[in-house]
């Protein structure tokens, strides 16, 4: 391969080798859509659930306050109606009539089911609001022992009633007369009365509401819980309350194992911790009612998107492989042409070497071997540049001026002031005959009388699709009625007709030859 064809082999660009990379990018594009689009899903999601949390921790936060609130009130009127009883009995603990109706009168104003007793030093009930009650013995019950211990007041967690096997809570007052211990005043709550508290809550048919005795042990539930339970080993007191006195967080209820989102709350002045909880799922419906929503939606989305994507990708990979196709095929075509001109160049060799063996005239055989080798160089210019449609017509000029040159063997200086341009492979033949045949007259008869020869070659275009050969010489000139007439001269009239031109001469100084051209041939126009 010439040095030509080899810059022309690797200057160009390859189709084939530049559209695995097009589907390659799409491919990358397409995917980082959908990692962008994967992202933005999960980054939507993961506020969504942040959001959907923080109103369920506001919900349960408000809540607890309510609780906090109803416990304080327990607490506080609970205090006043023990000291009230306290001052009802007298100094005398010893059953007077009308003292049931006295402790009754203090205990009315105490919400749900409120009963009050009064038990002596032995543990039993001098007064009682309670119809159901029973002569049963208190000394075995916390409320009462740590009374007799000498504490001046309490508050029980969550117990039995042996009277009627309900679920209460009791606050006990400590009775002293005469500086010794008397007895005891005792109000006990149903534990039902929270039903209301969260009922009106409404935070869900799993949710709970709680008081709980600063040591951990249960004191009421709402729903009901199993049994008595001791606290102190969960995580509300081993690690929140720690640090700090209100507060939220996630876990299983030790009661039932459910997952629920708990607020806890110290209720101050009193030994309650006020806890609502509401299940996790039910605080996470909205959010996961949304999400699947969403994913319903987005899921089309992305099958559609991925249809679409697959589609294209299959049109690019389809496109690339026409492209290989093409590629292979113009590289067919090109070694084709390259074959045939390249023979076509040979065969006109050939003939140069067949006109030399003919019994002619030496200048007949120079003109027509110049003419042949004008025409040779076009097909070498066409097919060492792989310039098959276009030709670039200063290289080619420069070519067959060359040749000429060498050919004749003159002392001649040849000034070349080519301008790049190209012009359709029709016009390259015509104009190498003309530029041919111009300068042969120039190296056979401007310069008869020895003197050193110069010729000029300017190609430029001048607008309009149009183009401008200057031919010139220092020489002596030559009688241009003499040459009209002969074959050279019919030669330059036909083939520039061929460039839809006009041409002109000129011999004020040497002679000047003058062509102007079409950049396109007739058929293309």
């Amino acid at each position: 391969m010439s040095k030509a064809e080899n810059g022309a082999a690797t200057g160009r660009s390859n189709p084939a080798a530049s559209a695995p990379i097009t589907v390659r990018s799409a491919v990358l594009l397409i995917l980082a859509f959908f990692v962008v689009f994967a992202a933005f899903i999960a980054l939507w999601l993961t506020q969504a659930h942040e959001a959907a949390r923080m109103r369920g921790e506001d919900r349960v936060a408000a809540a607890s306050q309510v609780v906090a609130t109803n416990a304080l009130w327990i607490s506080e009127v609970a205090r006043q109606a023990l000291r009230r009883i306290d001052d009802t009995v007298g100094p005398s603990l010893q059953p007077r009539s009308g003292k049931v109706q006295d402790i009754r009168e203090a205990v009315d104003s105490l919400p749900g089911q409120v009963k009050a007793y009064v038990v002596d030093a032995k543990g039993d009930t001098i007064y009682s609001t309670d119809p159901e009650v029973k002569p049963i013995n208190i000394t075995d019950r916390d409320y009462f022992a740590v009374l007799a211990a000498g504490k001046s007041s309490y508050l029980s967690g969550l117990m039995v009633s042996r009277l009627n096997d309900k679920q209460i809570f009791v606050f006990s007052r400590r009775l002293v007369r005469d500086g010794k211990f008397a007895g005891a005043a005792i109000i006990s709550f149903d534990v039902a009365l929270l039903a209301s508290v969260w009922a009106s809550l409404d935070l869900g048919a799993n949710s709970t509401i709680s008081l709980v005795r600063d040591d951990g042990m249960l004191v009421a539930r709402y729903p009901l819980a199993d049994k008595p339970l001791d606290m102190s080993n969960y995580t509300l007191f081993t690690d929140h309350l720690k640090q700090a006195p209100t507060g939220t967080y996630s876990g299983p209820s030790p009661i039932d194992g459910v997952e629920r989102l708990v607020s806890f709350r110290t209720v101050p002045g009193t030994r309650f911790i006020a806890l609502a909880s509401i299940d996790e799922r039910e605080a996470m419906a909205l959010f996961w009612n949304n999400a699947l929503i969403t994913l319903l939606l987005a899921l089309p989305t992305a099958l559609g998107l991925a249809a679409a994507s697959l589609w294209i990708t299959q049109l690019l990979q389809r496109d690339a492989t026409r492209r290989r196709e093409l590629a292979t095929a113009l590289e067919s075509n090109k070694l084709l042409l390259r074959e045939i001109h390249h023979r076509v160049k040979n065969n006109l060799q050939s003939i140069q070497s067949l006109v030399r063996l003919q019994n002619i005239p030496d200048d007949a055989k120079t003109d027509l071997r110049g003419r042949i080798a004008a025409m040779a160089s076009v097909h070498e210019h066409i097919y060492s540049f792989d310039q098959f449609a276009d030709v670039e017509a200063s290289e080619m000029l420069r070519s067959v001026i060359k040749a000429l040159v060498e050919t004749y063997a003159k002392d001649v200086d040849v000034d070349y002031g080519l301008q790049s341009m190209v012009v359709d492979h029709d016009q390259a033949t015509p104009l190498a005959l003309v530029a041919n045949e111009i300068v042969t007259n120039s190296l056979k008869y401007a310069f008869a009388d020895r003197r050193k020869g110069k010729i000029s070659i300017r190609l430029e275009p001048i607008g309009d699709g149009r183009a401008r050969l200057v031919i010139a010489d220092n020489g002596v000139g030559f009688d241009a009625d003499a040459v009209r007439t002969g074959m050279g001269s019919k030669l330059i009239k036909g083939v520039v007709d061929q460039l839809d031109g006009n041409f002109a001469y000129d011999f004020a100084s040497g002679t000047t030859f003058t062509l102007e051209f079409a950049l396109h041939s007739r058929n293309a126009r």
